[in-house]
């Protein structure tokens, strides 16, 4: 019998949390029903072309991979967010091939089981698509390389399964190059090289959110095709092994790829709650270095808010202490500051985006490349 995923409240937890903290274990299922007050929509702050847009998340989650069907509740709170397509997340960092494998089989199970609501995309007529029957888009993800092994065959393999971004690195060492906490980056190995050709080659748009400078440079100095970074911040407004220089932004820009920013904790110092206005510095620092056409946000979010509470402070704890334990935590990391933006915490996040560029000055067509259509023009050139 395929397993019912319902909005209650761990799940929310959990799926809302699952691609901020890039989680190596899936958790265990409590039944509170989540509050109403993160999936009510906000009457006074709104972007008025929201729902005509195309609207996608560079970077995000909906999936939980022990189950094969999403509850009516369920449905009807992914459509009520108004997004079009997300870069899902499928496997987690550290998921070898076979769970890669069992992962992707399940989100394909997921969208066969509800084809009015969900919707696989391979193509940009896709999105096109799934705007026009409310449906989300998923384009599966991979944020690691422990499933590729040393076969570059296992490229193509994931790639005609429907895998659409690839990264080259987490945070540590991959066989491919280095991720941005490892401290002597001497670039992408001979494989890394093949590997960014095969996935260039499978019409794969390579990530290389989370890699070392020089794994950045090396990747943008062999690349034939326009890159992303899909979820990072500036360096240039805050300081952080997570964001990047203004070199490798403008590097990504110059050769027709799309910055992606994050709503994660890495955009300001300190250790209170991150605010909107701090996303807004990033989006205005990163449009006025790379240019309006190449800023998207990555929320590094799931779909569904966070009910945030005790429960959800203790899994962030735990998720703190385990990456922490299995190397792949990112420094700032705590449970003091959780790793999403209060003030954007609603189904809605992406309009609340767009209200405050708005409120900010930024024109309509602004707004709207940056929620969106920077993300289609770069899978036209890509995919």
């Amino acid at each position: 019998m395929s397993k019912l995923i319902n909005p209650t409240r761990r799940n929310i937890l959990k799926l809302s949390g699952i691609t901020a903290l890039s989680s190596i274990a899936p958790l265990s299922f409590a039944a509170s029903i989540i509050d109403s007050a993160v999936t009510t929509i906000d009457n006074k702050h709104i972007w008025q072309p929201y729902d005509q847009s195309i609207i996608i998340d560079g970077l995000s989650a909906i999936f939980d991979y022990d189950v094969s069907v999403f509850s009516k509740e369920h449905l009807a709170l992914l459509r009520q967010s108004g997004i079009t397509a997300i870069n899902a997340t499928v496997p987690y960092p550290g998921d070898d091939y076979e769970a890669a494998n069992d992962k992707i089989a399940t989100v394909l199970t997921l969208i066969a089981h509800h084809p009015t609501h969900l919707k696989l995309i391979t193509r940009v007529v896709d999105l096109v698509e799934a705007k026009r029957h409310q449906q989300i888009g998923v384009i599966i993800g991979f944020q690691s390389t422990e499933m590729f092994g040393n076969d570059l065959a296992n490229i193509g393999h994931f790639a005609k399964l429907g895998a659409r971004y690839m990264q080259l690195s987490y945070n540590g060492p991959s066989q491919y190059g280095s991720g941005g906490l490892v401290k002597q980056d001497h670039g992408l190995t001979p494989l890394g090289i093949e590997a960014l050709a095969e996935m260039e080659s499978n019409r794969v748009l390579v990530d290389l959110s989370h890699s070392g400078k020089q794994t950045v440079a090396t990747a943008i100095s062999h690349s034939t095709r326009p890159l992303t970074l899909s979820h990072t911040g500036c360096n240039g407004v805050y300081q952080h092994p997570r964001n990047n220089d203004d070199a490798e932004l403008k590097a990504i820009a110059d050769k027709g790829g799309v910055v992606g920013l994050y709503l994660m904790p890495f955009l300001e110092g300190g250790d209170g709650e991150i605010t909107a206005e701090s996303l807004m510095k990033h989006i205005d620092y990163a449009i006025n270095l790379c240019g309006e056409d190449h800023v998207a946000i990555g929320s590094d979010q799931g779909v569904l808010p966070v009910n945030d509470g005790p429960e959800y402070r203790e899994m962030i704890r735990q998720d703190v202490i385990r990456r922490k334990a299995a190397g792949i935590s990112a420094p700032g990391e705590s449970a003091n500051r959780p790793p999403f933006i209060p003030q954007l915490n609603t189904i809605r996040r992406m309009e609340l985006i767009g209200y405050y560029m708005e409120k900010r000055g930024h024109s309509s067509a602004v707004i709207e490349k940056v929620l969106g259509t920077n993300l289609v023009s770069l899978y036209e050139k890509v995919w």
